[in-house]
């Protein structure tokens, strides 16, 4: 992932010269205080340091031996003919993977190999950051790198020891051998990069490498690729197509899907697919809707490691929906139809530049900071959050925000649909298959766009430009009051700031966002859209488990989960746990001499204190929520302070308890879940699920332990869901659908953090100009 400085460009809007950008308009007024005026990365190198504080720290600093990070002891790597540029403390130990660094760490792997035919047959599945412990992060925040906050540390007895140098950055591999069938897990040090000269290659230090035995790691999409040319190259399914009267195989699509785990045929010793067929109706149409006609009644299942075809059959003949005339969703004549014309231009317009300031990853807007990463399984991650709360300081509300899974079950029993529940984060990855937002302008304003990097199949380097979008958004009235004795009114408006991605898994798009506003909330927000999942009919036929589309083509019902891993750390400086979740439900007074009138109702709580007590479910009927409090800071009433989680809408799985994905999504059973914080405990179903056989593995295993959590490092995992029953108006590309849920302060602050928000300039020329021309009285004569 990479910032630069030509992403800091509006979109839609008519862009901002450069010297505005940085600040050196002299026509233009002077930044708010506050507000760094070279608000993004100068140029693209990260070793720039704009605020320019790193060299004047160092002179502050006690030089001790390096800090050790909790992994096994790390010596120097042979350097024996190599020409080596020791590297500089230039990236944060929370930013993302360099397209420099995962170079390194797959060259490292690969040279690492025994034989040829080992170097050979390695592939790729994901190179990620090993985010190093919170005290190291604490470290490189209070001393190397922004904030630059020293209180972020515990207090000692003569002043804090402080490294002259963090550890360094660390790999994580996740490698399949193509021949042998098997994973493994690499841990590569990156310490060092070697220049690259004739004869000269980037090396790494191998620290660590295990086989994980009776896994597949997610798929990748070279494989779908292949997949689908192995399929449409098969003579027994060109036949088959012939049958349903198509020969030309540029028609077909053959969307990979993994099979799941439904029987021991699907056991991880072989890596399987299996997948649906669809057919397009013009070949010259490149953005023709191919999901309008699928193909229905042929069972394939491929050898995903030799790209072979294991088994075929024609089951049942089933014709090709008609061409529906409506199943085309481009813009005007060519999808046959007229667009709308009286939409007016609509432009975001900040003249003074955005009110966030950037430096690297690291974001401040308003009274709020934060790091942004980002990793190919789960996307967008938010590191640090803290909100600055005025004589308070720095305010920790968590340490990591991300989405870990999201699981698609169907609930139509017939072939093929009983297995379609994909596992778009552990079988695909979120982050892999994001978008580059100059696609396609998903975001109004002036924005900051971030880069992404992965490596692919074989080991290169791809890059995703403009892949997180970084922008503020007006969001309506933040609070507003108007006293109807003198006709006064106060009004704030909201604005918050947004961050997000979009990715494409076969069909379905999915926008992750999390936004900030200026009253303390956080909001998780999931935007659904794309094109249904369809199935085709027989003539005549009406199926109970979907909706008719259009003549012979429907859509099955369908749900989708998705999970939020919320490390929190509510007032907690690093190493401190000091958390614990209650659970509120309202109650109503029972009848009596406390309740004479029948009207009342009471809030009452209970403390989880243990992982097997915290497994929840939402409640809208008591109103049920949940709040993460810190056990030693109180507020001025004397409560303790917390944010708790407030739910959206929400369900369950609609599935028989001995429903076959359960056995891989036991976590889907409950809406919340807590944990006491394990590093290695990361991903709600293990780390793979995709052919995965054994039952319940991960949340549901872990909280077995039953851990205290009366007083802990607590780890929130909320499981949100919507129920999708199709319709019409869902057809030929589905308008967005909403979910997710709000972080929000409770008893947290002593007051509205949003009372300081001043009024627009608007506002107060209005305002103004109403004293002046009506005298106080005008109102109270007004309403007598």
């Amino acid at each position: 992932m990479a910032t630069t400085q030509e992403k800091a460009t509006p979109c839609c809007i008519k862009p901002v010269t450069a010297e505005k950008i940085d600040g050196k308009n002299p026509k233009s007024s002077p930044a708010p205080a506050g507000v760094l005026q070279n608000w993004s990365l100068v140029g693209s190198n990260p070793s720039e340091d704009p605020i320019g504080k790193r060299a004047s720290m160092a002179t502050l600093l006690r030089p001790v031996e390096p800090v050790s990070d909790p992994t096994p002891a790390m010596t120097a790597a042979s350097t024996k003919g190599v020409p080596i540029m020791l590297r500089a403390q230039t990236s944060h130990p929370l930013d993302p993977l360099s397209a420099a660094e995962i170079s390194v760490a797959v060259a490292t792997v690969r040279a690492a190999g025994k034989t040829p035919e080992v170097r050979d047959s390695m592939r790729f599945i994901e190179v990620v950051l090993v985010e190093p412990g919170k005290h190291v992060v604490a470290l490189a925040d209070a001393y190397f790198f922004p904030p630059f906050q020293p209180s972020l540390l515990p207090r000692t007895k003569g002043g804090p020891v402080i490294p002259s140098k963090l550890p360094p950055r660390q790999a994580r591999l996740v490698v399949y051998n193509k021949k042998s069938n098997e994973t493994s897990v690499w841990i590569v040090e990156l310490s060092e990069v070697h220049a690259t000269t004739r004869g000269g290659h980037h090396r790494g230090k191998v620290i660590s490498s295990k086989v994980v035995p009776n896994v597949q790691p997610p798929m990748d999409a070279v494989e779908y690729a292949e997949c689908e040319a192995v399929v449409k190259d098969f003579p027994p399914f060109q036949e088959a197509m012939k049958r349903r009267g198509i020969e030309d195989m540029e028609l077909v699509m053959v969307d990979p899907w993994c099979v799941g785990y439904h029987s021991e045929a699907d056991a991880p010793r072989r890596r399987l697919a299996k997948p649906l067929i669809f057919c397009r109706t013009e070949s010259d149409c490149p953005m023709e809707n191919g999901y309008a006609r699928p193909v229905e009644g042929i069972h394939v299942l491929v050898d995903m490691q030799n790209m072979v075809v294991i088994e075929f059959e024609d089951r049942k003949f089933v014709p090709l929906p008609p061409a529906d005339p409506l199943r085309n969703y481009t813009a005007g004549e060519t999808r046959g139809g007229v667009d709308r014309s009286d939409v007016k231009t609509l432009q975001i317009i900040q003249p003074e530049g955005p009110s966030f300031r950037v430096n690297g990853y690291f974001v401040e807007w308003q009274k709020w900071n934060f790091r942004i990463g980002f990793t190919p399984r789960e996307g967008l991650v938010i590191y640090s959050v803290a909100y600055v709360d005025g004589n308070r300081g720095r305010r920790p509300v968590a340490h990591r925000l991300s989405f870990v899974e999201m699981v698609v079950p169907y609930g139509d029993p017939n072939d093929p649909h009983y297995r379609k529940n994909a596992f778009d984060a552990g079988e695909d990855g979120l982050g892999k298959n994001a978008h580059s937002l100059k696609k396609g302008c998903d975001c109004l304003g002036f924005i900051k766009y971030f880069d992404a990097h992965f490596t692919n199949f074989t080991g290169g380097v791809e890059t995703i430009e403009n892949c997180v979008c970084l922008h503020e958004e007006d969001h309506g009235i933040l609070w507003k009051h108007q006293d109807w004795r003198t006709g006064l009114a106060e009004v704030r408006r909201s604005r918050r700031l947004s961050v997000s991605f979009i990715c494409t898994v076969a069909n379905y798009e999915y926008g992750f966002f999390w936004h900030l506003y200026q009253d303390g909330k956080i909001e998780a927000e999931v935007k659904l859209t794309g094109i249904l999942s369809l199935g085709a009919l027989q003539p005549g036929e009406i199926r109970k488990y979907g909706t008719t589309i259009a003549p012979g083509l429907y859509a099955p019902v369908h749900q989708h989960f998705f999970v939020a891993r919320m490390d929190m750390a509510v007032d907690c400086k690093p190493g401190e746990s000091f958390n614990q979740v209650v659970e509120v439900n309202v109650k109503v007074e029972e009848p009596g001499k406390d309740n004479v009138h029948n009207n009342a109702f009471y809030a009452e709580e209970e403390l989880l204190r243990s992982e097997l007590q915290a497994m929840r479910d939402c409640n809208p009927l008591t109103a049920r929520h949940w709040i993460v409090r810190n056990t030693r800071n109180v507020n001025r009433t004397g409560q303790l302070t917390g944010y708790k989680l407030v739910p959206g809408s929400n369900c369950l799985p609609l599935a028989g308890s001995e429903a076959k994905f359960l056995r891989r999504a036991a976590f889907l059973k409950h809406n919340l879940w807590v944990t006491a914080y394990a590093r290695d405990e990361m991903y709600p179903g293990g780390e793979f699920p995709n052919q995965n056989p054994r039952v319940g593995e991960g949340l549901a295993t872990w909280v077995k332990k039953n851990r205290s959590l009366e007083e802990a490092d607590i780890v929130l995992w909320y499981v949100f869901g919507i129920t999708h029953i199709p319709r019409l108006e869902d057809w030929p590309v589905m308008p967005v659908e909403r979910i997710g849920f709000i972080l929000m302060p409770h008893g947290f602050f002593n007051c509205s953090p949003a009372v300081d928000v001043p009024p627009s300039a608007s506002d107060m020329e209005l305002k103004e100009n109403e004293i002046a021309a009506k005298p106080v009285q005008d109102g109270i004569i007004a309403k007598l």
